[in-house]
């Protein structure tokens, strides 16, 4: 029986083979490769660092191949600049085994820079959909030139863009696009955590008339998905940095907070107390923010405290922990950031709440969509009324109601700790 792999380009076939030395495709990366190739709109789930940007990049590569395309035919969206910071020279090395090139353009590209881009025609742009606003509106881009060609559009982290002003933006810029180019584009979306696939697939589809399909992972995919969720009171920063100061050491933690000054606050809370400690957030510069993520990256026994500019598959390397400051903002957002955790054989995922109040203390599990099965907020006496005490478990649930509505996203065999006052996760 022919294997689906077969059906690349024989070029790119030796080259993931031989070049980056690849024995096999993942299940899900194969079954994608004839509907992208057949040009069909595709929805790609699957975890975190599982391979979607290789799944959707294969098939598009061997199509560019097989049907000879050049100047710009693809366009790689992302929500956040740092993403796109972080995938350029990946996507520069695939597109440079095949003969091809990529370029890099958004704001903090030089003027100079983004000039020349056009010029050049890369064969893939990495864009996010101001940039792309900014060549349809601009005199000094030939936007009608340089956009005519392009045939695909790969949407990295789409849930961040479905369901807001942002995401009906980059739909009707790619409509704009799609009338330059005077051909329905072929969309292709990826994500590790959507709720209603096949509405996100509609969705993505826009006003085109064609047809698409959803690829979802496979328990094997998954690689399961027990992981350990732990919440902990400690009712201020300063004791924040001194759990995590004490917890864990010798490992490398990722902890997420919800404000640029509570990050810059813990930061410094870290280091007083002698932790190799970085801090990344959007009011940085891009250099100091590379810095800091590069030398995170590359060191054992430390910590990176972060804004949701880490959030969205920015690779800082195999994370052994992470923690959150209080509670994200989204289900989505928490499945994010506990998925750079367990990437290496034989760990779990994991996260760990410090909760700074007490709202906090009770929007921290709303976060965590998977059944209910923990130990309660602790007293140590006998507490208000229908308050439990430290060790009784609450069984049974096989869904929580998320604030109303009930997610689909669920994380099974996993054990799931709340520590509550006068009890610490350093007992």
């Amino acid at each position: 029986m022919q294997s689906k792999f077969d059906f690349l380009h024989p070029a790119l076939q030796h080259h993931i083979v031989n070049s980056l030395g690849w024995t096999e495709l993942r299940p899900f990366q194969e079954a994608v490769i004839r509907p992208i190739l057949g040009g069909r709109h595709m929805l790609v789930v699957a975890p975190t660092a599982g391979g979607k940007t290789e799944a959707a990049l294969f098939p598009v590569l061997s199509r560019m191949l097989h049907e000879d395309w050049r100047r710009l035919s693809v366009l790689y969206i992302c929500p956040i600049k740092a993403l796109l910071n972080n995938l350029d020279i990946r996507l520069n090395r695939y597109f440079g085994l095949i003969g091809r090139h990529s370029a890099l353009w958004h704001g903090d590209i030089s003027p100079t820079a983004r000039k020349h881009i056009p010029r050049d025609s890369p064969d893939c742009l990495l864009t996010t959909p101001e940039s792309l606003e900014v060549m349809l509106t601009s005199r000094k881009v030939d936007h009608r030139t340089f956009l005519t060609d392009v045939k695909v559009v790969i949407i990295d982290e789409i849930h961040a863009f479905a369901g807001d002003d942002r995401g009906w933006h980059l739909l009707a810029v790619l409509e704009r696009i799609s009338r330059i180019a005077g051909r329905e584009i072929q969309r292709i979306g990826l994500s590790a955590t959507v709720g209603n696939p096949d509405g996100l697939a509609r969705w993505l589809r826009g006003g085109g008339q064609g047809a698409y399909e959803i690829q979802q992972p496979t328990e094997k995919d998954r690689g399961g998905l027990s992981a350990d969720v732990t919440v902990d009171f400690v009712g201020s920063l300063d004791n924040a940095a001194i759990v995590i100061s004490r917890l864990h050491r010798g490992e490398k933690r990722l902890v997420f907070t919800d404000s640029r000054a509570k990050a810059e606050r813990l930061g410094a809370e870290l280091r007083r107390r002698d932790v190799a400690v970085f801090v990344t957030h959007g009011s940085l510069s891009p250099d100091q923010r590379r810095r800091a993520e590069q030398a995170f990256a590359e060191r054992e026994d430390c910590v990176i405290v972060a804004t949701s500019v880490l959030e969205l598959g920015i690779d800082v390397g195999d994370l052994d922990r992470a923690i959150q400051i209080d509670a994200p903002a989204t289900v989505s957002g928490f499945l994010q950031r506990m998925g750079r955790t367990g990437r290496r054989p034989g760990m779990k995922r994991n996260y760990l709440f410090l909760a700074t109040s007490d709202e906090s203390l009770l929007h921290a599990p709303d976060a965590a969509p998977h059944p209910l099965s923990c130990l309660c907020p602790a007293t140590d006496g006998p507490g208000p009324a229908g308050r439990r005490h430290r060790g009784e478990r609450l069984e049974g649930m096989d869904r929580w109601i998320l604030r109303g509505r009930r997610t689909s996203a669920r994380i099974t065999g996993g054990d799931r700790r709340v520590h509550g006052r006068g009890g610490s996760s350093l007992e």
